[in-house]
């Protein structure tokens, strides 16, 4: 995936100084491609494994649509029949992910799989994961590479 570099400003507000002048503004460079567990991974918070286990989770999710859309779709109709993979219909291909999906949020368990789905699916930073659940800080983290270890005993991966 292309890297999305933008600048991002740190303090929006401008905070003041002792003598009443606003401070210096700083800002950082931010890649909007980046997901939250690449980020995560890339900085050592997760292992390769939990990673992987992360992923196979998004593209079920993904490949089962179960994200919101709109009413319409525009996609392509397809005239040969659709039977690219492993001999199943578009339809059926859906249907096996949805439920490959929902039996690794049963893995996770109860309580583990909010933050993996709000993270893994939805996108979610850790923080806004965090307070959106009413957890304290930094508290996310863990109980995401928990989820992720279970997933990834769901999905045999190594």
């Amino acid at each position: 995936m292309p890297r999305q570099l933008v600048e991002r400003e740190l303090t929006p507000e401008g905070p003041r100084r002792g003598d009443g002048r606003r401070a210096r503004q700083r800002s950082v460079t931010v890649n909007l491609a980046e997901n939250p567990l690449t980020w995560l991974h890339a900085r050592g918070h997760l292992t390769d494994r939990q990673l992987d286990a992360g992923e196979r989770v998004r593209a079920d999710y993904e490949h089962a649509q179960l994200a919101p859309s709109v009413t319409m779709r525009w996609d392509p109709v397809r005239v040969d029949g659709g039977s690219a993979g492993n001999g199943l219909t578009e339809s059926e291909r859906k249907i096996a992910a949805k439920d490959r999906f929902d039996r690794a949020m049963a893995a996770a368990g109860p309580g583990l799989r909010d933050i993996l789905w709000r993270v893994a699916c939805a996108g979610e930073g850790l923080p806004a994961a965090e307070k959106a659940l009413e957890w304290p800080a930094r508290s996310g983290k863990l109980v995401l590479s928990l989820a992720l270890d279970r997933v990834a005993e769901f999905y045999r991966i190594r």
